[in-house]
């Protein structure tokens, strides 16, 4: 038996996709499965919906989504789970690969997403370069997320201390049981957390939470982009002309970010002393101040470092340990040049 576990709350427009899209998946794989709607104090017609397109479903009343997910699995009769988000869709090849790797001993895994409709250039943008770092970490968001019952209670499942980032937390805690893939087939999610105001909203918390991750603990901290979604324009795009500016300046400031690295590379004189010279020093200025963000990094890692129980996972931990250190300080001893020459 395949469980898929979606938790909702107020999601009528996208809900009914999303569940056929799980359907299709399931049935193409030709296993016995049930869907779980995990139904969060809703109060438009997810309840509905989730009937319709025969779900079972469960009513909580949490308002954060680790308790909610962790309500779904605790009634679910399968022994491997699909934790699936109310706006994602999925495809058979996703399942179909998630299923092979828990086949072979994965205890764990999950795939990457892509906006799916009118999204911001940055926000594509920043979503693929985050995708790189947690191809690299091998760290997946709950949108796709997938284990086996064994995993998952060993873990004790989505810490509930917290409002955000619990998918992260997930992915670090079921590679203490085993393996965790990060699948090369990706799914397709709502952009409606960065479309319009909300976009203004989740850039700024990303910021925030890089150097205060104790507001994941804070249902404040994060309901703006999180517990607080504008249901009756998901689909809409804003196009006022400060969402425009806006995301002007979010566009430079993710190019910025994100081609650091280039300037490692030995340019000519001649090229430096134009435009491109001012570029370059934007541009290792963001690159210094975000530098900093490699110091809770190392914090985080050793916390882990100690958790964790399997040695090939120890060992990653140590090289990645290492590599932020010297970085680390490098970019420190840059710092305090650039303030204090």
């Amino acid at each position: 038996m395949i469980s898929f576990i979606v938790p909702a709350h107020n999601e009528e427009a996208l809900l009914a996709s999303t569940l056929r899209a799980i359907h299709n998946s399931a049935v193409s794989i030709g296993q016995p499965y049930e869907i779980i709607v995990v139904n969060d104090a809703s109060t438009d017609l997810t309840p509905e919906i989730a009937r319709q397109n025969k779900a079972r479903l469960i009513d909580v009343n949490h308002r954060q989504i680790a308790a909610t997910r962790n309500s779904g699995a605790r009634v679910a009769q399968g022994d491997r789970f699909f934790f699936i988000d109310a706006d994602t869709t999925i495809n058979p090849r996703a399942v179909a690969s998630a299923l092979r790797h828990m086949e072979k001993g994965a205890a764990g895994g999950g795939a990457l997403c892509h906006f799916n409709g009118d999204v911001p250039h940055y926000a594509r943008l920043l979503v693929w370069w985050l995708g790189l770092f947690m191809r690299l970490l091998s760290l997946s968001g709950g949108a796709f997320m997938f284990c086996t019952r064994r995993a998952f209670l060993a873990t004790g499942g989505f810490d509930e201390r917290l409002f955000g980032a619990e998918d992260a937390a997930m992915s670090w805690a079921l590679k203490r049981e085993g393996r965790f893939v990060l699948l090369w087939q990706t799914v397709l999610t709502s952009g409606r957390r960065v479309r319009g105001p909300q976009g203004f909203h989740a850039f700024a918390a990303l910021i925030r939470m890089a150097f205060f991750p104790k507001m994941l603990k804070q249902r404040s901290g994060v309901k703006k982009i999180w517990y607080e979604s504008n249901r009756e324009a998901d689909q809409a795009a804003a196009d006022s002309f400060a969402i425009r500016i806006f995301n002007i300046i979010a566009l430079a400031f993710t190019i910025l970010m994100i081609t650091g690295p280039i300037w490692i590379i030995p340019w000519p004189r001649t090229l430096l002393d134009g435009p491109l010279g001012t570029i370059r020093f934007i541009s290792g200025v963001i690159g210094l101040h975000l530098g900093l963000l490699l110091f809770p990094c190392l914090y985080f890692l050793f916390r882990i470092i100690i958790q964790q129980k399997r040695w090939l996972e120890r060992i990653k931990l140590l090289a990645l340990i290492s590599l932020c250190a010297i970085l680390a300080w490098g970019n420190t001893k840059q710092l305090v040049r650039f303030w204090w020459p």
